[in-house]
């Protein structure tokens, strides 16, 4: 196989033309296509060689698409119109316009691509443009398997779970095909016994849009496996299966702790401390984490400017007890509270750590202009380059 020319649609940050080069597959990237500015920006201070157009989706013909003569199409759509906590807007939400452009587009195309990967939300999969999706691409002959895979799978402590579809220009379908079935797990995985009691139960809030104040509340906030002690506390806030779920996944051996994804410590981590303020009014909706946890709820782009439901937050003292920390903490003074709460020494992960387990190496960065809170937004709108490089390699072998 020659070196395939890619077209990356939605292309963000460059999640997936990272997770390209990580699937050692020969390709160039021949077009990157976003419209925002400030994503365009970090792409372009890691892809310096890539073209790059900013513009809509819809702002491209048929003649330029015909043009470029690509052998892959990766895209990322916009997740909104899909995700649960939204307006579930779906086809009818305008954000969808320009992915059935693309739909629209492809059968009229001069060369059809062999492959096309796409990732979502979770909700994706029960979406009228799904129907439309998988319509289109049986019409021009594509086979196809469709996913539910979060990083946990590949032993990261990130809970991420996301829709994504693999596509091949063949007349057979995948050797690992599963017919009308989204695979919870790569084909060379053996499922864990919780992963499909997990989907089907709904309990993986975990979207790429975020509710502002109030409202904003995660209803899987809780403790760590210590880290779940603070469970006996604020159990009101938790079911059995959601507090079982996250005892399950800090017992899993086979994933990492989160210590191999911080960056050491040092006077520049005191920024990210949680402010006092924040500390007293969303102490018992935090989900707090320890180094050698070995999960973290999925980051938003809210992250570090909202508090509820948008990630983990870190207790960097980890000879503190959460339970000693938070027992009778309600009939204590504010002043009291503050006090021992700050015994935690809560901080939120940095962009750099969400970045490490997103799965962008060390030499992956943001230029200088990017402040922290844009940082936040992207990387929540951003993807997990191990699991896309290994359904590139899944798609293409």
């Amino acid at each position: 196989m020659g070196s395939l020319r890619v077209l990356e649609l939605y292309s963000g940050i460059g999640g997936m033309h990272q997770a390209l080069r990580e699937s050692c597959i020969s390709a160039e990237v021949v077009a990157a296509v976003d419209v925002n500015t400030i994503a365009n920006e970090v792409y372009k201070h890691n892809f310096l060689s890539t073209p790059l157009w900013p513009k809509t989706i819809e702002g491209l013909t048929l003649l330029d698409f015909n043009r470029l003569s690509f052998d892959m199409i990766l895209m990322s759509p916009p997740c909104q119109p899909f995700t649960r906590i939204g307006l579930q807007g779906d086809v009818s939400d305008p954000r969808t316009n320009s992915f059935i452009y693309i739909l629209d587009i492809l059968p009229r195309l001069q060369r059809l691509p062999k492959y096309i990967l796409l990732e979502n939300v979770k909700g994706f999969e029960t979406s009228s443009a799904r129907v439309i999706l998988v319509e289109t691409l049986e019409k021009c002959g594509f086979k196809y398997q469709e996913f539910l895979l979060s990083p946990t799978c590949l032993g990261i402590p990130n809970s991420r779970l996301r829709y994504f579809l693999i596509a091949k220009l063949q007349s057979e379908p995948f050797s690992f095909h599963a017919a009308d079935q989204i695979l919870e797990n790569f084909p060379d995985q053996e499922p864990k016994a919780s992963a499909k009691h997990t989907i089907a139960a709904g309990l993986e809030k975990e979207n790429c849009f975020t509710l502002p104040k109030e409202e904003n509340i995660d209803p899987n906030s809780g403790g760590n496996g210590q880290c779940l002690q603070k469970e006996v506390i604020i159990f009101k806030l938790e079911t059995a299966n959601e507090m079982e779920r996250k005892q399950n996944q800090d017992r899993d051996l086979s994933i990492q702790m989160l210590k191999d994804f911080l960056e050491e410590g040092g006077e520049e981590l005191s920024q990210y401390f949680l402010p006092p303020k924040a500390l007293l009014r969303y102490a018992l909706l935090l989900d707090i984490v320890t180094p050698t946890c070995r999960r973290s709820t999925c980051f938003t782009k809210g992250y570090g400017h909202y508090v509820e439901g948008t990630g983990s937050v870190l207790q960097t003292a980890e000879d503190v007890q959460l339970e000693s920390v938070f027992k009778s903490i309600e009939m204590l003074s504010e002043e009291e509270k503050l006090k021992k709460l700050s015994t935690l020494k809560l901080r939120y992960f940095t962009p750099r750590e969400i970045a490490n387990l997103h799965g962008f190496p060390p030499e992956f960065g943001f230029p200088d202009t990017i402040t922290v809170k844009q940082r936040y937004r992207l990387l929540g709108n951003s993807l997990n380059v191990h699991v896309v490089a290994k359904l590139i390699t899944l798609l293409t072998g």
